[in-house]
């Protein structure tokens, strides 16, 4: 009993101590990193906003688990056209945490009152990239009124999850179960001294600390999430370090795998795009079922194109950023030319 009671009192000193050192990192973090953009009010939370340029409006919309600096390859070249406007989902970059659930719905309503509150000049450009083309697409048949053209890059399957059989139902109940721990390990620190070990870059060490703290859930997932930061501007690395060694952004990212089904549900009943102007970007690598339901997306509009781009991986923007730019431009163009 009494080894039973040093331990769980060793226990409980490393927890608090892990805690203590991530909401001090997470202090120093906010200071040293502050939002590029603004925060805005949005239904209880904030939301954060960047804009750059002038011009017509472009919104980019970013992926799962990802925020305003996964477009810092494209938003300032369009800036040199338009205005560009890169934003947080909530729980993700600099945004708020928001009420639950995360699905497309709710971000899809998030986003038409954050335009609305920050003032962004309508009709707009919009811009996503992977399950942001879930919520882009739900605003463009919701308020069509607000959009003049899109750009989807490499968008999510909605037929994937509309038949949700027993593998998928499983898929869908591990990544939120894997999320939902990384929350844990974040919040007692782990996740931290894991980033900084890469940053050192021992990455055995850093590999062998997620392994032990996740019981091996989190390695692999995790390097494949971040694996384009690599691409990305020096300078943005240890920007990305912080924002994502949140408690926030795991259980932001948990609610919305969770509710992916739903989600893609919803996607698919919203049914056609109309004539708005659309270019549909796919990935080099994808297979050709994946790329016939691309086409079927791009079909969805009268006036839309769907363009493979070769030697390209599902981060299209960062592989191959001038292919997003060009696409942009060509819709850019298009609207304007249609009113």
């Amino acid at each position: 009993m009494q080894i039973f009671l040093i331990t769980l009192g060793v226990i409980a000193i490393l927890l608090v101590a892990g805690a203590a050192y991530q909401a001090i990192g997470s202090a120093i973090e906010r200071r040293k990193y502050p939002p590029p953009g603004r925060l805005v009010p949005v239904n209880g939370h904030r939301l954060h906003i960047w804009s750059l340029g002038d011009g017509p409006s472009v919104v980019f919309e970013a992926p799962l688990g990802g925020s305003c600096l996964g477009w810092a390859l494209v938003q300032p070249e369009v800036a040199k056209f338009a205005r560009a406007c890169s934003y947080d989902r909530a729980g993700f970059g600099w945004s708020d945490p928001g009420p639950m659930p995360r699905d497309a719905q709710r971000m899809t309503d998030e986003l038409h009152t954050l335009l609305e509150r920050a003032h962004i000049p309508k009709p707009c450009v919009l811009v996503s990239h992977s399950y942001g083309g879930f919520v882009l697409r739900l605003y463009a048949t919701q308020h069509p009124g607000d959009v003049v053209g899109l750009v989807l890059v490499d968008p999510p399957s909605c037929e994937e999850w509309l038949l949700m059989n027993t593998d998928r139902r499983r898929r869908v109940r591990y990544g939120a179960k894997l999320a939902r721990h990384g929350a844990f390990v974040t919040f007692i620190g782990i996740t931290r001294f894991a980033g900084w070990l890469v940053q050192m870059r021992a990455i055995g060490a850093a590999r062998a600390t997620a392994y032990a703290a996740s019981g091996g859930l989190l390695v692999g997932h995790l390097e494949r999430l971040f694996a384009p930061v690599g691409k990305l501007p020096a300078e943005l690395r240890p920007v990305l370090r912080a924002l994502w060694t949140q408690p926030k952004f795991f259980t932001s990212l948990a609610s919305q795998i969770q509710t992916v089904p739903e989600s893609a549900a919803r996607v698919h009943a919203s049914g056609s795009l109309g004539d708005i102007p659309l270019v549909l970007l796919s990935a080099g690598n994808l297979s050709p079922e994946r790329l016939r339901e691309n086409e079927g997306v791009a079909k969805l509009s009268t006036r839309g194109k769907h363009i493979v781009v070769p030697g390209t991986s599902h981060w299209v923007q960062i592989d191959h950023p001038q292919a997003v730019i060009d696409a942009i431009r060509e819709v850019v163009e298009e609207a304007r030319n249609k009113s």
